[in-house]
């Protein structure tokens, strides 16, 4: 009898699981998979748009080929300076949006008014607004001229690696500004690891250097990757993103097939995020 009972637990869990996600999947289904597989049609085709209908020629990899090895302006000189951007930023927003989470789980006196200044920018952040304010050099660390740190970079380092960095110190105000989605993630993992736990280790007599590395960080992996997934992701849409601003609605196909290469540098870098947290994020856990 219990096995049945248990049998039937693991059938109930599954079925909540397809319900919660099937209307992104209906949503998917009726949306977005047309589109998206007809974009990929037109990546290996050359499409007019005539009075008289859509006529296509097939051009094979010319497209990819032209972006690759032949004209790559667009993918060398501003999507790779990009990248290079990006691999910065990342661990930035997630260990700053990890720490601020520990922070503002402790009690102390204002702390839902602190939760709500954090995730304040979530809700005014549009992508017109963040834009402004990187235009008009808002969100700059003004100890970087001061000191010199810029110029320093710039001598010391290969031009490929020196701007990246140097533009995500410039913005570091507003690249912090992008974790609140991240800070509330933290939080509710945070909130999963049992009291006793904690408890149980000051009991042991561990500091509290000890308990953050052996109980904290570990219980906390499922949720840093998690947070790094959504942070790949929002990154890959941000406002001065190159190939967002080089799509040329008029030219279906090279368009169609740098939206093509770009999703597959997206799905690389979310494997190499997999790749390198997945397994520590199966680790141990201490729920509630």
């Amino acid at each position: 009898m219990s096995g049945w009972i248990r049998i039937k637990s693991v059938f109930t869990q599954r079925y909540e699981g397809i319900l919660l996600i099937l209307p992104w999947i209906i949503g998917f289904l009726l949306f977005v998979s047309f589109p998206l597989c007809y974009s990929l049609y037109m990546s290996f085709h050359s499409v007019r748009i005539t009075g008289n209908g859509i006529f296509t020629e097939f051009v094979g990899w010319k497209y990819y080929s032209n972006i690759l090895f032949q004209d790559g302006g667009v993918f060398y000189d501003q999507l790779l300076p990009f990248l290079r951007q990006v691999l910065f930023m990342i661990p930035i927003i997630v260990i700053f949006s990890f720490m601020i989470a520990i922070m503002l789980n402790q009690k102390f006196f204002g702390r839902g008014l602190f939760r709500a200044i954090f995730f304040l920018p979530v809700i005014f952040s549009s992508g017109n607004v963040i834009q402004r304010f990187l235009s008009q050099g808002r969100g700059e660390l003004g100890f970087l001229e001061k000191y010199s740190i810029s110029t320093a970079l710039t001598q010391y380092l290969p031009g490929s690696w020196s701007t990246p960095i140097v533009t995500v110190l410039n913005s570091f105000i507003l690249i912090l500004w992008y974790s609140g989605v991240q800070i509330l993630l933290f939080l509710a993992g945070r909130q999963t690891i049992s009291s006793s736990v904690y408890e149980a280790a000051r009991i042991d007599g561990a500091n509290p250097w000890e308990v953050f590395w052996k109980i904290t960080l570990p219980a906390m992996m499922p949720f840093v990757l998690l947070n790094t997934v959504y942070t790949v992701v929002d990154l890959f849409t941000f406002p001065g993103n190159p190939i967002i601003a080089s799509v040329n609605p008029t030219q279906y196909g090279p368009t169609s097939a740098l939206i093509w290469v770009y999703f597959i540098i997206i799905l690389l870098f979310l494997g190499l995020v997999f790749l390198v947290l997945g397994k520590a994020s199966r680790g141990t856990t201490f729920t509630r």
